[in-house]
């Protein structure tokens, strides 16, 4: 009954009580989204050049410990400014400045004893925005210091002569070549109605791209997705509310595991980020999948980006033998690419000791190769080897070391 009260109440609102509009401007001024708190929910609006790109959408949460979609109130609005630069290898751009103006939503639920609150970050055609939830307040040994995301109501509402490019979503019920769907190999299509239903029932998978008729264009996807959280998708669309951010399916990896993610208290969920501009050239040039996340660690050798040979592309599994990949190696050294890549099964047909010689060979060319290894582990039936032997983060660091012993 509550549901359908938060729906009435979001269907009717206007007649009700003024909303409180708090807008927040990217630093040219051009990008502007409108957070609206009303009859205890938070929307939220995009305008670039004074064209409406987003209608208003749904934000908020539900969680074990309580539900941040209705009766929410913003008790406090911090504003700040971020500013900072940073390098990068093998990106669209290798260095960024990046600046944007922040605000902070601290929201109280009549659902929930803590307070969550909203960020947003918006720079100069890029939005992002996630939800933290509070700690413990006290030493209570019984108050819950985790939770479980039960899910999001994270909206993406477009203007009706919106047309999509996006990627359908499959569920993982053991379909497909030897129970590999879902993959990243489904079909996308082009100028898509909103109202057409993905081919599969199961929504889209990010990247998705928005054309908003005359006025521009909209990029939605995510970032900031660690090993504590699931990686989300696309709804199906729904007329009155839109795209809707949601889960994993429960038949995606044959059963293991969740299909709502767990965090830590105090935590944060990924960020959801909205790339908007007049053309195409601000989505294709995005560099916000990096700009709002930090680095986690730092690498232990400063691996160097390349260009690569392939076989496997132009002459499939049968080039996988030790002359054909010999051949590569001198293609890639005559064209002073840095690599050359050996595909799956060279562990059977080329086999180890003539790997080594091949890889001698090849760094003598001033080539270094990469090699293919099977990581699927108990996700797929996929038979290509080398197989278990980079699943996990012990059998990955026990190969490494061998493979460095033999240097």
């Amino acid at each position: 009954m509550r549901k359908i009260t938060c729906t009435l109440l979001l269907l009717m609102g206007g007649i009700a009580a003024l909303a409180n509009v708090h807008p927040i401007k990217s630093p040219d001024g051009k990008l502007c989204v409108n957070v609206e708190e009303e009859n205890g929910m938070l929307t939220y609006s995009i305008e670039y050049e004074g064209k409406k790109m987003m209608l208003p959408s749904l934000l908020g949460l539900k969680s074990d410990i309580g539900d941040y979609t209705c009766g929410l109130k913003v008790t406090d609005v911090r504003k700040r400014k971020v500013a900072y630069s940073y390098s990068m290898a093998g990106t669209k751009a290798s260095s960024r400045n990046y600046e944007a103006n922040a605000v902070d939503f601290v929201v109280s639920s009549s659902g929930a004893e803590r307070l969550m609150t909203l960020e947003f970050q918006v720079s100069n055609n890029d939005i992002a925005y996630r939800y933290h939830l509070e700690g413990a307040k006290t030493n209570d040994q019984d108050e819950p210091r985790r939770t479980t995301i039960l899910a999001e109501v994270s909206g993406f509402k477009f203007p009706e002569n919106t047309t999509t490019f996006m990627c359908p979503q499959i569920d993982g019920d053991h379909k497909g070549w030897m129970s590999t769907k879902p993959s990243y190999e489904e079909e996308y299509k082009a100028d898509a109605p909103m109202a057409e239903k993905s081919k599969y029932g199961k929504g889209y998978t990010f990247p998705c791209l928005f054309h908003i008729g005359d006025d521009g264009w909209v990029l939605v996807s995510e970032t900031g997705v660690g090993s504590n959280y699931c990686g989300g998708h696309l709804s199906d669309y729904e007329e009155d509310t839109g795209y809707t951010l949601a889960y994993p399916d429960v038949t995606e990896q044959h059963g293991l595991g969740s299909s709502t993610p767990a965090i830590s208290l105090p935590g944060a969920t990924p960020w959801r980020t909205i790339t908007v501009g007049s053309s195409l050239k601000p989505i294709v040039e995005t560099t916000i999948p990096y700009d709002v996340v930090d680095e986690m660690f730092q690498p232990r050798e400063a691996y160097k980006p390349g260009r690569y040979t392939w076989s496997w592309l132009i002459w499939q599994d049968n080039s996988i033998n030790y002359e054909d990949q010999k051949e590569f190696v001198d293609v890639a050294a005559a064209m002073g690419f840095e690599y050359c890549l050996v595909d799956n099964w060279w562990d059977a047909r080329i086999g180890r000791d003539k790997i080594e010689e091949l890889s001698r060979y090849a760094q003598s060319k001033g080539v270094s190769l990469m090699l293919w290894y099977n990581s699927n582990g108990n996700v797929n039936d996929a038979p290509q080897t080398p197989r278990n032997c980079m699943n996990t983060s012990v059998v990955r660091e026990r190969r490494w070391h061998g493979w460095k012993k033999s240097e």
